[in-house]
């Protein structure tokens, strides 16, 4: 597991683009040889998309041969709402660059179906030979995509009732109205994430400290579901100096002494 803790929210979104940049050259994807990534919606990774945009227009990065598939998508919410998932995306990312929408895979929260809509997901990110890159955010209470405490550690996608913490800060989205904030999802499982080859949670402000302290600093837990990634072989969590004000000093002094190495990892973007 690597911890790298950076001063503030700007320079976590700047580091993951540029490892994400780093990991797709090193993949060398072509026609061929698709590079599959796994990508949260929310505010957090907000930052990182600006980035990424950035860097393709500075003609660093193409995402013509990158299929995605989102964490989850809300219930009965139309798709072509603005504060669905599938329309996060578009706005604040596909649409800025080069991917081919038939390699972008979104949940269908208004399918017929919801638990077969699960399976037939899996299914598509087994025929995709698995997830190369899972980028994920976190809440407040520990929860990654839609992963509520209590959460199974073994869970597939399926379809959740959202916690009511979790739909009191979705309010922000829906005009502060908690009675338009839809309560239930479809969300990709621990396990799910688990199996990707890579995973990088992003993590940002004071208001999420406790989580980071229960996900790296305690035993893991189904009530802080983002403690499962403790057992993933290879999971990197960028942070910034906020993040870090529960964790015990010498683990911030630890995981800062290896930040050279660290820089390492997005060297030549």
């Amino acid at each position: 597991m690597r911890l790298i803790i950076l001063d503030k929210y700007d320079d976590v979104s700047d580091f993951a683009a540029r490892y994400l940049i780093k990991q797709l050259r090193a993949f060398g994807p072509g026609p061929n040889k698709f590079f599959t990534l796994g990508l949260p919606t929310g505010g957090t990774p907000l930052g990182m998309y600006r980035k990424l945009i950035e860097y393709y227009k500075a003609g660093k990065i193409s995402f013509q041969y990158v299929r995605t598939f989102n964490m989850d998508e809300y219930v009965a919410l139309p798709r072509d709402h603005p504060e669905s998932y599938h329309s996060f995306m578009f706005n604040n990312f596909f649409r800025h660059i080069d991917i081919d929408p038939k390699n972008v895979h979104i949940l269908d929260g208004n399918a017929e179906d919801l638990e077969k809509e699960c399976q037939i997901y899996e299914e598509k990110i087994k025929e995709a030979g698995g997830i190369d890159l899972f980028f994920g955010g976190v809440g407040p209470d520990g929860h990654v995509a839609f992963n509520e405490p209590g959460s199974s550690l073994t869970s597939r996608t399926r379809l959740k009732t959202l916690a009511v913490e979790t739909i009191e800060a979705n309010a922000r989205f829906f005009g502060n109205d908690i009675s338009k904030v839809p309560t239930q999802a479809l969300t990709v499982g621990v396990a799910t994430i688990m199996d990707a080859r890579e995973v990088v949670i992003l993590i940002n402000g004071s208001h999420k400290a406790f989580a980071l302290h229960k996900a790296i600093e305690e035993g893991i837990s189904h009530m802080w579901t983002l403690s499962a990634f403790q057992m993933h072989p290879k999971t990197m969590f960028i942070v910034d100096e906020d993040a870090t004000m529960e964790l015990k000093v010498k683990t911030v002094k630890y995981f800062k002494g290896l930040m050279t190495t660290h820089q390492k990892l997005i060297a030549d973007v």
